[in-house]
């Protein structure tokens, strides 16, 4: 039988539990901080994808913000709404859209650009530059790892 104690142990020395647990308070300090701008931590990275690179379609958004397509959607829907980005018929598919980011977007994303970088510096203070710099570099590195297994169709 596991206790209490043995139990909360095997979590702090699970990197799924800690990167969880740490991206979710991250998260809701972002989520925080937007509020008086009314977007969330998710709208803000994908209106940031698409400003990065305007004209793609929802499958490419998805797959650079690491959502799925159903979620991309409701998103690019809600982006939309608050007239964010627009989006038009794709000109080599007329079955898909390409988005933009509008007017109303940019002047968004410079007004909480700064808030973004303000909470990650303000979340990992604690670490060296090199540390972060590590940090960054281990996290890719599990990412590519985890793009690179084979994983069942959902």
């Amino acid at each position: 039988m596991i206790n209490e104690t043995s139990s909360a142990s095997i979590l702090d020395r699970s990197a799924g539990f800690m990167m969880g647990l740490t991206s979710r308070k991250l998260s809701h300090l972002f989520t925080q901080r937007l509020k008086p701008y009314d977007i969330t931590p998710e709208q803000w990275m994908v209106l940031y994808c698409i400003h990065e690179r305007e004209g793609m379609i929802q499958t490419e958004i998805a797959a650079r913000s690491g959502k799925d397509k159903p979620t991309t959607g409701r998103i690019l829907e809600t982006l939309e709404s608050k007239g964010f980005v627009t989006k038009q018929i794709g000109k080599t598919d007329r079955r898909s859209f390409v988005v933009f980011i509008t007017d109303a977007g940019k002047e968004l994303l410079e007004q909480t650009e700064p808030i973004e970088r303000q909470t990650v510096a303000d979340a990992t203070t604690a670490l060296s530059t090199a540390e972060y710099e590590q940090l960054l570099l281990l996290l890719r590195r599990i990412g590519d790892t985890i793009d690179h297994m084979e994983t069942p169709d959902a």
